[in-house]
């Protein structure tokens, strides 16, 4: 019934389109994410001291980003949370208020980096803050998403004592927690892709809130995917959407849903929907405009007769398998093992212990 009618204008827009189409959107958007990388920084990017403040934070780390206005906010955020509008009163007591110093950031842990290239935004935004000037360099070869290991320095500070003394904890912070969720996501990627290497592993919404840049960044630098960012760029309809919905009216419910898309100011970048039964899946597989299914909670039973049913109704390459619910390092190879494209895993964000990162001052 459904598979006879005309696809919808934006599913075929999106459908010749890369995966990820989101990446794509955000990129002229404001606050968005987008990277590129570079060997050096240009001359005329550099930091210059201008008698007041450091503005900028030399840095060595590969990937460049444009941060958003948001996470800039989160900084300074955490600087005055930790100054309190008096500043750090014993760092004052320390030797004279310009004594030259130097440190450097040790991991004290195994681990995938994240973060570093966070570090120069932190730098400068609490040496414009002190008036005191800032240096900071990532040291080769590391690099967000690199292997790290104990007792490796993976950046180095100068600065005076007493403003390496202040930016000490808030660029640990980041850093710790950055690097912690990159850490989590590689373990597991490595577990997913040891029993199935096409599966992708993809992050949710399920973040610190003023957080969401920089815990989908960190997924990225360990090697997952990010899902949706908000629920602004792409359309996901849940199951509290549909309730109410039995399920023989399922397939014109939706359908009648994805014809009033067209009437969004801003193009979706997919559409995904979730379902709780093989039943719910057959009634969804009838929608043309669905690019992926969500099956959530499903067991490993369930997730190959899902896989079947798609690739039986000849839909394979046309709509995706997404497995939620459950995943855990101990469970995610198996459920990649059943042959869905890809596993959303909220722990990447909400559960991800910190990597042990210190500061270290030369001497």
């Amino acid at each position: 019934m459904y598979r006879s009618r005309p696809r919808l204008h934006f599913v075929n827009m999106y459908r010749s389109r890369p995966r990820l189409h989101f990446v794509n959107m955000y990129r002229s958007r404001p606050g968005c994410i987008f990277f590129k990388r570079e060997r050096r920084r240009p001359s005329s990017d550099r930091p210059r001291f201008n008698g007041k403040g450091w503005h900028g934070a030399k840095s060595r780390t590969r990937i460049r980003v444009n941060w958003s206005e948001l996470t800039v906010q989160l900084i300074r955020a955490a600087r005055e949370e930790d100054l309190g509008g008096v500043g750090d009163i014993t760092s004052r007591l320390v030797g004279r208020p310009d004594e030259p110093a130097a440190a450097r950031v040790v991991s004290r842990g195994t681990g995938i980096l994240s973060g570093l290239a966070l570090a120069p935004l932190i730098c400068t935004e609490y040496a414009i803050s002190l008036d005191s000037p800032l240096h900071w360099a990532a040291l080769a070869p590391f690099a967000d998403g690199a292997a790290v290991k104990a007792g490796d320095a993976v950046g180095a500070l100068r600065g005076s004592a007493q403003t390496l003394l202040t930016v000490e904890r808030t660029l640990l912070n980041f850093l710790a927690r950055m690097s912690g969720v990159a850490t989590l996501t590689r373990r597991l990627v490595d577990a997913a892709r040891a029993a199935n290497p096409n599966v992708r592993v993809l992050d949710t919404r399920k973040t610190l809130p003023g957080w969401r840049e920089l815990d989908k960044y960190a997924v990225r630098c360990g090697g997952g995917e990010n899902h949706r960012f908000g629920l602004y760029d792409a359309i996901l309809i849940k199951d509290n959407h549909l309730a109410g919905i039995p399920t023989p009216r399922l397939a014109a419910e939706l359908f009648e849903m994805l014809n009033r898309a067209s009437e969004l100011d801003a193009k979706p970048a997919f559409v995904e929907v979730e379902v709780d039964d093989l039943d719910q899946l057959r009634e969804v597989c009838k929608v043309v405009g669905v690019n992926t299914i969500l099956l959530d909670n499903f067991n490993s039973s369930q997730l190959r007769e899902a896989v079947q049913l798609r690739d039986a109704l000849g839909l394979r390459g046309k709509i995706e398998l997404e497995s939620s619910g459950g995943v855990s390092l101990e469970t995610i190879g198996e459920i990649a093992a059943t042959g869905v494209d890809r596993i959303s895993v909220g722990a990447l964000t909400h559960s991800a212990t910190g990597l042990d990162i210190a500061l270290d001052f030369v001497t």
